[in-house]
């Protein structure tokens, strides 16, 4: 994992020693960091919200609904699964929602138009206000899961693959796979719902 602090860390032109050993010294402990990797999902570290933007929850609604009716398919589990396994890795990115970098809701809007042809809203609330809602026991293959990270209902969102996993993009580990039954997920699940029937 590369890690940058800033423009200085990238060659050593730039800086002093004491600025290099600093740079030196907080990439060592981000590694450190990154190395405890299954450590309670990170222990909180999904507590960034989603970008803050204008809120256009109504028309991101009615867009969805629109290209939802005009493309009532089968969803397609295969080319689901490859769009999803095809981001994996991605790193965090506030507000990415390309291979450079995702957060969570970029990456389930990035996943359901690349495989289903459906334009979701841009963060984990808006899509919290699509479909139907599902209880946990009921989950299939594809249906959205949300969870309150940050102290906000429905902070972070990902995509529910079946035998109690989800992908999703998280702040420290990237785009990769969780269990709802991992105690963190268990304890800031909220609900889930059903883009595709």
């Amino acid at each position: 994992m590369i890690l940058f602090a800033g423009c200085g860390a990238s060659s050593s032109r730039f800086g002093t020693r004491e600025q290099k050993r600093t740079v030196d010294e907080s990439n060592t402990q981000k590694s450190r960091f990154a190395s405890k990797e299954a450590e309670e999902e990170r222990r909180k570290d999904d507590k960034k919200g989603e970008p803050k933007e204008a809120d256009h929850t109504a028309e991101s609604i009615r867009s969805y609904k629109k290209e939802k009716n005009a493309a009532i398919k089968p969803l397609d589990q295969s080319k689901m699964m490859r769009e999803i396994s095809k981001y994996m890795g991605v790193p965090y990115v506030h507000g990415g929602a390309s291979t450079e970098g995702m957060d969570c809701s970029g990456y389930t809007m990035t996943i359901y138009r690349d495989a289903v042809g459906i334009q979701l809203p841009r963060t984990s609330s808006e899509q919290s206000k699509l479909g139907g809602h599902v209880d946990l026991q009921d989950l299939k293959f594809g249906d959205l899961v949300f969870f309150n990270t940050t102290g906000e209902s429905d902070s972070h969102v990902g995509i529910y693959l079946g035998d109690d996993l989800f992908a999703h993009a998280s702040v420290s580990l990237g785009v990769t796979i969780s269990s709802l039954q991992s105690s963190y997920f268990k304890e800031h699940y909220e609900t889930a719902r059903r883009i595709l029937e």
